[in-house]
């Protein structure tokens, strides 16, 4: 239950598209000096080292954030500027990346600013060991709250926030069946709780049909504004392993789809293997 470790799996094609979306919705949040809550129900240990022997297992990496270049994706900016901002932090030099940043090293990157002093990010994780490196890397206290929970019933606990502004992000491993279904369960959930909250949804695709139904599942339960932005390396299969993968994103910020447009294809040209075969979606699948 408590076996999947991100460390193998940090700055692949699916992380590439998560945190373009998480990066893009945070600088909106910006945009207004309004505090807001972020809130990440599975947390992981936050930051990565590529250099690491699980992230050289797998190599995956190889396959997303290092066949990217700035110079081939200028709507990318932020998205880089953090990176390599954390990098940074961390003693890379030379503009180099040693390290990939999870969507905790990410938030608190935006959150910790300065000028944010009333920001605020909850970060929940269970397995213990990433739980245990996620308090050591990212500094806790009044602006950072770390919880070794169940973040979809932390979640729960959290909406709606007293600022009212919130940004949630969603992504569990999808190792057990049934999170596809609690997802869901927990976000409409939620939802009738804090409609307004912007609602990030990260799934694998591995099985379609479970993807469909999660939507549909939204749009059965009322909930409006729903996008979709997806980005894979691989047609569909019935065999075994993820062959794309995608955010659902409730109320996302009113430029993040016109941004995507953009992005997408370019990601697309970047990532594919060669075969042609990469492809990406960037679609309103509940109107507002």
């Amino acid at each position: 239950m408590l076996s999947y470790r991100h460390s193998y799996h940090a700055g692949n094609f699916a992380d590439v598209l998560k945190h373009i979306v998480l990066v893009e919705c945070l600088e909106h949040f910006n945009k207004k000096d309004a505090p807001f809550d972020y809130m990440d129900t599975h947390s992981g240990a936050g930051l990565y080292d590529l250099r690491s022997a699980n992230a050289n297992k797998t190599s995956e990496y190889k396959e997303g954030i290092a066949k990217l270049k700035r110079i081939d994706s200028p709507q990318l900016e932020a998205y880089f500027d953090v990176v390599d901002a954390i990098n940074q932090q961390q003693g890379t030099n030379n503009g180099g990346m040693n390290f990939y940043p999870g969507s905790p090293a990410i938030a608190h990157h935006y959150v910790t600013r300065p000028e944010r002093q009333k920001d605020k990010a909850w970060l929940f994780e269970l397995h213990s060991s990433d739980f245990r490196i996620l308090s050591e890397s990212m500094a806790a206290g009044r602006k950072v709250r770390i919880k070794q929970e169940d973040g979809l019933k932390g979640l729960l606990g959290l909406v709606p926030p007293v600022s009212r502004r919130a940004l949630v992000l969603i992504d569990p491993s999808y190792e057990i069946k049934t999170d596809y279904r609690d997802v869901i369960d927990a976000v409409i959930k939620a939802h009738k709780k804090f409609s307004s909250g912007t609602y990030a949804i990260w799934y694998p695709v591995v099985e379609r049909k479970r993807i469909d139904t999660m939507w549909r599942k939204l749009k059965q339960a009322g909930v409006k504004n729903v996008h979709q932005y997806e980005l894979g390396l691989a047609e569909d299969s019935h065999e075994l392993g993820m062959t794309s993968a995608g955010m659902l994103v409730i109320n996302p910020p009113w430029t993040l789809k016109a941004k995507l447009d953009k992005v997408l294809p370019s990601l697309v040209k970047q990532l594919d293997r060669g075969d042609g075969k990469a492809f990406s979606l960037c679609q309103v699948i509940v109107e507002e």
